[in-house]
C-alpha cells in the first residue's frame, strides 16, 4: 500500500509541476502578446500625434488644436506607464505600487487636465481633483520611501 500511494504522490506531484509549467508559459505567451500590442498601440499612437501637429495650425482657434494635442500626448503618457508596468511584471513577477500610483497619476492628471480644458470644472471641482492627484503623489512617495528593497 505504501509504495502504491508513493507513487500515486510523485505522479500526482509530476502532473501539477507539468501543469504549472504549462500555466506560467501561457501566461508568458499572453503577456508577450499584451506587451507587443501595447507598444505597437505606442508607436502608433505616436507617429499620429507627430501627424496632427498640423492640426495645431489648421484649427480655427490656437485652444482647439492644442487641445487635441494635449490629449494625444497625455495618452500616450498613461499608455507608456502601462507598458512599463507590464514589462515591470514580465521582469520581475510582480506590480510594483509605485508605478501603478505613477499610471494613476498620470491617468489623473490627463483627465484633470482635459476637463481644465472644456471648461467644466468649477472652483470645487478642481479642489477635489488636486486632492486626489496630491493623495496619489503622497501615496506614491510612501511607496518608494518603504520599497522592500529599501528595507532589505
Amino acid at each position: 500500500m505504501n509504495g502504491r500511494s508513493g507513487s500515486l504522490t510523485s505522479s500526482s506531484s509530476v502532473s501539477q509541476d507539468l501543469l504549472l509549467q504549462a500555466y506560467r508559459r501561457a501566461i508568458r505567451l499572453v503577456f508577450n502578446l499584451v506587451v507587443v500590442a501595447l507598444l505597437v498601440g505606442l508607436f502608433v499612437g505616436a507617429w499620429r500625434t507627430f501627424l496632427e501637429l498640423g492640426l495645431t495650425l489648421t484649427e480655427p482657434t490656437v485652444r482647439l488644436g492644442f487641445k487635441e494635442l494635449v490629449t494625444n500626448v497625455l495618452s500616450l503618457v498613461v499608455l507608456l506607464e502601462l507598458v512599463r508596468a507590464f514589462v515591470e511584471y514580465f521582469e520581475v513577477e510582480r506590480v510594483r505600487l509605485e508605478i501603478l500610483l505613477e499610471m494613476g497619476i498620470a491617468l489623473a492628471l490627463r483627465e484633470l487636465l482635459l476637463l481644465l480644458f472644456e471648461g467644466k470644472l468649477s472652483g470645487m471641482e478642481v479642489f477635489f481633483w488636486s486632492l486626489g492627484i496630491l493623495v496619489l503623489v503622497a501615496g506614491r512617495t510612501l511607496a518608494v520611501q518603504f520599497s522592500p528593497r529599501r528595507a532589505g
